[in-house]
């Protein structure tokens, strides 16, 4: 085995998903890989209280002490490396970084969407935001999708999908929910453990999983 990969995540909110990692690592399930820093954009997200009770350290880059996207980047970058990130999970991060970080970090920051992309995915598409696009448009199967990012919105590399059942009485909130709970929860660690064991390889674009 490589040495352990340290994996940091970022956070903006309540970190509902960063605890599904939380869980999967006390569980065993993260594979080669440890969650050794979270950081968050906002001071008062209560995923930094989830990662304290857990004993993980913690660390803030708050968006609004920076002038612009370009100086937050930077500084973000800076922290990531100053932090050894193996790999770097975005767990409801809301807050906007440029190409300085993800070609620094080349394949190795991973997002999570509540959609299959490519449906209901881009600019505009977060949050309630996915749901209520897929409930008006009238799917009967949604979902989730791990995949790398890249200097453009969702559009990186798809490293795992999983459907969901859309339900007759859905509300955006009721669908968010399950496909948290039956599909993001699940292949979010899924993907965090096939990364830390070397088992995903991206070519002409699209991962191979072995």
């Amino acid at each position: 085995m490589s040495n352990m990969k340290n994996i940091v995540v970022l956070v903006s909110g309540g970190g509902t998903n960063l605890q599904a990692l939380i869980d999967a690592q006390a569980r065993g399930e993260l594979g080669n890989g440890k969650i050794t820093c979270v950081i968050a954009s906002k001071a008062d997200a209560y995923a930094l209280t989830r990662a304290e009770n857990n004993g993980i350290k913690t660390r803030t880059l708050i968006r609004k002490d920076y002038p612009d996207i370009a100086s937050y980047s930077k500084a973000m970058k800076d922290m990531l490396t100053e932090e050894k990130a193996d790999l770097i999970v975005y767990a409801g991060f809301m807050t906007i970084l440029d190409e300085q970080v993800c070609n620094a970090f080349p394949n190795k920051m991973i997002n999570v969407h509540p959609a299959l992309i490519p449906s209901f995915c881009g600019k505009g598409f977060y949050g309630l935001h996915v749901h209520e696009a897929a409930l008006a448009k009238g799917v009967k199967v949604s979902g989730a999708t791990v995949h790398f990012v890249t200097a453009e919105c969702d559009a990186g590399p798809i490293i795992l999908q999983k459907a969901v059942e859309v339900e007759k009485n859905d509300t955006p909130e009721t669908l968010q929910r399950r496909i948290m709970e039956q599909a993001e929860w699940k292949i979010l660690p899924l993907a965090v453990k096939l990364f830390c064991d070397d088992k995903i390889k991206v070519l002409n674009g699209v991962t191979v999983i072995e």
